[in-house]
């Protein structure tokens, strides 16, 4: 029989930090920016770092490109 591996508590710890600081720093600026809030901050408590790279692509990047647009007119 194979024996089961697992995670030493450290980083069990280090995971649930990571998450909930990534979930808490999506809400924050999604709330900011009127970006669905809610569904960033969850999200961002459930897996890592898709949801950073995805707001990062869907949120930031376009709002960036459309002040500077904004700003050269």
């Amino acid at each position: 029989m194979k024996e089961q591996h697992s995670l030493p508590l450290w980083a069990w710890s280090l995971l649930a930090v990571l998450l909930m600081t990534q979930g808490a720093l999506l809400f924050r600026d999604a709330r900011a920016r009127g970006r669905w809030h809610w569904f960033w901050g969850l999200w961002g408590m459930t897996t890592f770092p898709l949801p950073t790279v995805l707001y990062l692509l869907f949120v930031i990047f376009p709002e960036h490109r459309r002040r500077r647009k904004e700003n050269k007119l």
